[in-house]
Formats: structure tokens, C-alpha cells, sequence
């Protein structure tokens, strides 16, 4: 005898509609900027950025493509679903970073959790000669950063983020942490294809004494925005991103504090990151 279908509780209801959104981005990376993506457990990242020298930096330096080119390679690994932690190398100034990334809050299909909550953190030394330090302390860096993302429908994801930056040693009047915000968003227009755009603004409090736009005793002028401009194409396992940028450095930190390229100057560069997940 066929019983009467019973009506599915309300707690199987709302487990289904509950059910985490899909990643507002793709890669670990908006350009310079971190995103909301961590990395399934026992998966490995495989990083390389690279940026050309600038556009305009020379007569004969065919758009920066013949300068010195700034190149970090990194690589993250997933400890849990929502905990990532890595290591990178970058070539100027010998930058060594130790990064992680954790995963707070999700955004769900229903919206009852309405973005995406991330925390993103690194450690860096500097691996130069000891002769440019008086202690091993000046040699280190640190950023936090909190992100907020929101996939807003298949297309278009946004996100926001405020941080702080810390070095230990800086030139004179200048404060050793920097608070920034950065805004991002990722618009697919074929479903390998997407454009890619970043903005972060530093906001620099001086030391008293110090002329805010110039200090003569340093060279030290007023860090610039960074603004990037991309694409990126994507496949299941591995993203390309090609793109123009203020931002040099790679390194967050380094980038946000110590950043004197004015974009709509023309002071950007040519660059592009390379990603690959390798599962375990």
C-alpha cells in the first residue's frame, strides 16, 4: 500500500536553501589584491606574478618590457576547508612572505548570510645583507587585512577591504602602520573570460614636523593609490591574468606603503599572475 508523500520537515528546507553561495571569485587574487577564495583541504597553490617596468620609465626600454621586471613565486596549501596558509619569494628587495588566509563567514544561496567574511594576514623579511640593518627587527614587515566579498549574481562579484600595514624600521616621520582600503570586482563576460579591476587608497598620517605631500630630509613623498586593470581567463585548475598596474611590489605592504607611481600619470606596468591547483 502506497502511503501519502510527507512534506519534507522545514530543517531539510532550510539545509537545502542554506547551502554556502558558489565562490564570488575564482582566484586567490583580484591582480594585487586578496580575495575570498581558500583552498580545498590537501589542495596546493601554485603562484607566479610578474611585473615589467613601467610603461613610461625609459626611451628604450620597449614598454617596460626591457626594464627590470619584479618576479614572486609562492605557494599555498589548504590545512581546512576554510584555513589556507603559504609561503613566496619575491625578487626586488628579497621579500620572504609567510601568509594565511582564513575563512570567518559565508555568504548562502538564501542570503541569510548575506557576503563573504575573510581574514588574509602575512609576515615578510627582508633577506638583504645584514649591512642595510642595524637590527634583525628592521628587517620585518606585517599586513592584515579584512575582506568582504559578495558574489551579486553568475556575472558579478565585488568585494571590499580595509587593512593595516607595519614596518619596523621606515624612513624618518614617516608612521610605522598605514591603514588602507581597497575595492574590487571581477565581471565574467564568457564563462573562461572575466575583467578585473582594483583601487586601494592609503590613508597616511605624518609625524609632526613632516610636509605632507614632500620631506626633503628623506625624498619621501605621499604613497599613490593603487589602480589595476585586467583580464582573466580561467579553467577548471589554473587562472591567467594579464593586466596594467601602479603596483610593483607584489607584496601588499610594500605596495601600499611605498608605492610613487601615479597611474593616471602613466607611471604603470605591464604584468600578470599565473595560478595552479594541484590536488592531494
Amino acid at each position: 500500500m502506497l502511503l501519502p508523500q510527507e512534506a519534507e520537515p522545514e530543517s531539510v528546507k532550510d539545509s537545502i536553501v542554506d547551502k554556502p553561495q558558489r565562490p564570488a571569485f575564482e582566484s586567490s587574487y583580484i591582480i594585487e589584491m586578496p580575495t575570498d577564495i581558500l583552498n580545498p583541504k590537501k589542495t596546493l597553490e601554485v603562484q607566479m606574478g610578474h611585473r615589467f617596468g613601467l610603461v613610461n620609465g625609459g626611451n628604450n626600454d620597449l614598454i617596460g618590457i626591457w626594464a627590470p621586471s619584479n618576479i614572486r613565486i609562492g605557494f599555498s596549501y589548504g590545512l581546512h576547508e576554510r584555513l589556507t596558509v603559504g609561503f613566496g619569494t619575491t625578487k626586488f628587495d628579497r621579500l620572504q612572505d609567510f601568509n594565511w588566509k582564513l575563512g570567518i563567514l559565508k555568504q548562502t544561496r538564501s542570503n541569510r548570510i548575506p557576503v563573504n567574511v575573510t581574514y588574509f594576514g602575512n609576515f615578510t623579511i627582508d633577506a638583504r645583507g645584514k649591512e642595510n640593518f642595524l637590527v634583525d627587527q628592521h628587517r620585518y614587515s606585517f599586513f592584515h587585512q579584512l575582506i568582504v566579498s559578495r558574489r551579486m549574481n553568475p556575472n558579478l562579484s565585488i568585494q571590499a577591504a580595509g587593512s593595516v600595514s607595519h614596518y619596523n624600521l621606515v624612513p624618518q616621520r614617516m608612521p610605522n602602520d598605514v591603514v588602507s582600503l581597497s575595492l574590487g570586482g571581477r565581471y565574467k563576460v564568457s564563462p573562461q573570460t572575466a575583467i578585473l579591476v582594483d583601487y586601494t587608497q592609503p590613508f597616511v598620517h605624518y609625524l609632526e614636523g613632516s610636509n605632507t605631500d614632500y620631506d626633503p630630509l628623506t625624498g619621501f613623498t605621499d604613497p599613490k593609490p593603487g589602480v589595476s586593470l585586467g583580464v582573466e581567463f580561467r579553467t577548471s585548475s589554473h587562472a591567467f591574468q594579464l593586466f596594467i598596474s601602479s603596483y610593483q611590489s607584489i607584496v601588499p605592504q610594500r605596495n601600499i606603503i611605498f608605492n610613487r607611481n601615479d597611474f593616471f600619470d602613466g607611471d604603470f606596468a605591464i604584468g600578470f599572475n599565473i595560478t595552479r591547483l594541484y590536488n592531494f
